[in-house]
């Protein structure tokens, strides 16, 4: 019975080992495939780019990407404001619609109020203890975000677009005038 017992709880522990080694795996490709679609242009790839179709026809599959993203996580963001759902990882962009004062009390957040292209307005709560804040942020600029999606009846919280030091929650991100804030 022991041994039984014994064998119950080391499979419980290789279960939850190999868990947490597929969700660390699965963040690591989440974050290549931001770095990977943030990648710089000089003024000469402009030129190359502009210059050759060939050139276009590669770079056009990124862009249609990263709009297939943004519309999935709007798709996302409309279905869990509708359910009342919560604790959803999102990545999509929005503009700002509001600039708030900084929540000072507990952790730190700099916090802002994005329009969404589906309509909805969200408030980004971003950890600035734990990521840099979004430097010269004004009405109107464009914010790509990465992180969960909590519902209120306003439209909802965009919040964790940060790193976790503890390694518990997959790791977040915003990105305005090209800078990403993780």
């Amino acid at each position: 019975m022991a041994n039984k017992t014994n064998l119950s709880i080391g499979a419980i522990i290789v279960i939850l080992v190999v868990a947490y080694l597929g969700i660390d795996l699965k963040q690591e490709k989440s974050l290549e495939q931001v770095d990977q679609s943030f990648t710089t242009t000089t003024s000469s790839d402009v030129e190359n780019i502009e210059n050759s179709t060939e050139q276009k026809q590669i770079i056009q599959p990124k862009n249609s990407s990263l709009n297939h993203q943004n519309q999935q996580g709007l798709d996302t963001i409309r279905q869990a404001y509708e359910t009342k759902l919560s604790n959803i990882q999102v990545q999509s962009s929005g503009k700002v619609k509001a600039i708030l004062k900084d929540d000072r009390e507990g952790s730190r957040h700099q916090k802002f109020i994005l329009a969404l292209e589906n309509g909805l307005t969200v408030l980004v709560a971003h950890n600035i203890d734990l990521a840099p804040r979004l430097e010269n942020l004004q009405k109107g600029d464009l914010v790509e975000f990465f992180g969960e999606y909590e519902y209120s009846e306003q439209g909802g919280v965009i919040h964790w677009t940060h790193h976790d030091p503890n390694r518990h929650h997959e790791d977040g991100w915003l990105k305005h005038n090209s800078q990403i804030s993780r």
